[in-house]
């Protein structure tokens, strides 16, 4: 038997955006729902933070994600057992106050807020919420005794990355998951696996932090302990860069960006009539937002002072480039580095 895995869905995020709201849909009324439909999948588990704000919930957000969502799992008769997550519980020491419970009491879910053993086809799985002050003695008991060799949680657990490139040194060892054979995991947005335990990451991208870091959901076979991922193939969040000296430039008409955050970068703009023709077919894309990130060059020619004989970032770069002896093309290079150079310094803190 198959088993859907989602969590970290995080419903009303970016203060309940119907921008966001309208994307998030786009993925389960587009990809997750046809898939289950055509497969034949009638089991979901979802490992944590349904919702985005721990404290309240907007109604229209409510509205939509019951109609949505809730309503169709139920319709088709999908269950789904469902842990809490740190973002679904009021209080931080303590499950008992969460979400799940208040939103989901009409449908006939199984929503978990302590560690609990449970039976899929024949496959014992041991569920782990969020872990806090008050059942972190029980969670840790539930671990040792239990007979399961799969755990699903909503786990903070150091060694493992958060978001891309931005690894955790807190949390929970990994030692503390050893007897299992397979851990699944909530919590952390970004996918990634040392082959026991496999972070999950979140089904869509939510900030400028997941660009071009693939999501979607995973299939977990009973039977074969296979675990498939699903991509989801719509983005939010789209990067160009801009030159004018390129050989092929940008082709606007080759990119959907209707809807879409958009970060330009712009690397080289020496015919400026050019790039303002670029600029209004750009906005006539339909973008949601366009952010312009100009090439800092032209503060790479102020005047200093020959005594202080100073050099920018940029210079520093390009020389160091030009006293590596290789093959590469190093115009090639220096343009890669002006360009991440340039974004680097327009970084959103």
């Amino acid at each position: 038997m198959k088993i859907a895995l989602v969590n970290d869905t995080h419903f009303g995020a970016r203060g309940d955006s119907p921008i966001f709201n309208k994307y998030f849909f786009k993925f389960w009324e587009g990809t997750f729902f046809p898939y289950l439909k055509e497969h034949n999948i009638s089991q979901i588990c979802h490992l944590g933070d349904v919702v985005d704000r721990r404290k309240f919930i907007n109604f229209v957000t409510l509205r939509s994600w019951r109609q949505r969502f809730f309503d169709v799992l139920q319709r088709e008769d999908i269950t789904m057992d469902v842990i809490v997550g740190n973002h679904d519980v009021f209080h931080k020491n303590t499950n008992e106050i969460n979400a799940l419970k208040e939103l989901l009491s009409s449908y006939a879910f199984d929503v978990h807020t302590e560690a609990t053993n449970i039976t899929i086809d024949s496959c014992p799985i041991l569920l782990v919420p969020w872990i806090t002050l008050q059942n972190e003695s029980h969670t840790m008991r539930m671990i040792e005794e239990t007979k399961a060799q799969i755990c699903m949680g909503h786990f903070e657990i150091a060694g493992f990355s958060m978001y891309r490139g931005m690894e955790s040194h807190d949390g929970l060892s990994k030692d503390t998951f050893n007897k299992f054979d397979l851990v699944f995991s909530g919590h952390y947005h970004h996918r990634s696996s040392d082959g026991q335990i496999h972070y999950l990451g979140n089904p869509y991208e939510l900030t400028w932090q997941d660009y071009n870091d693939p999501r979607g959901f995973h299939l977990f076979d009973t039977g074969t302990r296979r675990l498939d991922f699903i991509e989801n193939p719509y983005r939010m969040f789209a990067r160009l860069e801009y030159s004018d000296r390129e050989k092929d430039p940008i082709d606007l008409d080759a990119y959907d960006l209707k809807g879409l955050y958009v970060k330009l970068i712009v690397v080289d703009k020496t015919d400026y009539y050019k790039f303002d023709t670029f600029i209004k077919k750009l906005y006539n894309k339909g973008c949601h937002e366009i952010k312009i990130i100009e090439d800092m060059s032209e503060f790479n020619d102020g005047e200093i002072g020959e005594e202080i004989n100073l050099e920018d970032t940029l210079s520093v770069l390009s020389h160091y480039i030009d006293s590596i002896e290789t093959d590469v093309d190093k115009e090639h290079v220096k343009t890669y580095m002006r360009t991440l150079y340039t974004e680097a310094v327009n970084i959103e803190v």
